[in-house]
């Protein structure tokens, strides 16, 4: 079983009212955080944000909307095309309001690295070694 599993995706970024615009979105999944997906957006080698994504929320944004909070998934067609429709809100700014961008992938693309995914950890599956995680902290003091 390959530990990781990744997969860079052109997407089309949206932020705070401008018009699209393509950036890389780095997708990884480590089989050792198996409810988590990072996504890294960069553009010009330059990282632009690093999220970290919950799995099942990703695979049920391809169906239909989801999220409350700071991170909301739908798909969304334009055109012929399909996409997964993923908004971001950024923290509070000093003078009020948030930052907010809103990026667009192309479904097939983001259903097939899911895919990937539930290959390398199948929903149900998934393994938290807690005895491991706390012994590490309570050693760290």
């Amino acid at each position: 079983m390959n530990p990781l599993v990744h997969s860079t995706l052109v997407v089309q970024l949206q932020a705070d009212g401008t018009e699209r615009c393509p950036v890389l979105a780095h997708l990884s999944y480590d089989v050792r955080d198996p409810f988590a997906v990072t996504a890294v957006f960069s553009h010009d080698g330059r990282v632009l944000a690093r999220w970290r994504l919950d799995r099942d929320m990703l695979t049920e944004g391809l169906r239909g909307p989801v999220g409350v909070g700071d991170v909301r998934f739908r798909p969304s067609t334009t055109g012929m095309w399909e996409e997964l429709r993923m908004e971001f809100l950024g923290d509070p700014q000093p003078g009020g309001g948030r930052r907010h961008a809103v990026v667009f992938a192309w479904a097939p693309a983001m259903a097939a690295f899911l895919r990937q995914t539930r290959n390398a950890v199948p929903p149900g599956s998934e393994e938290v070694h807690v005895d491991g995680f706390l012994a590490e902290v309570l050693a760290r003091g």
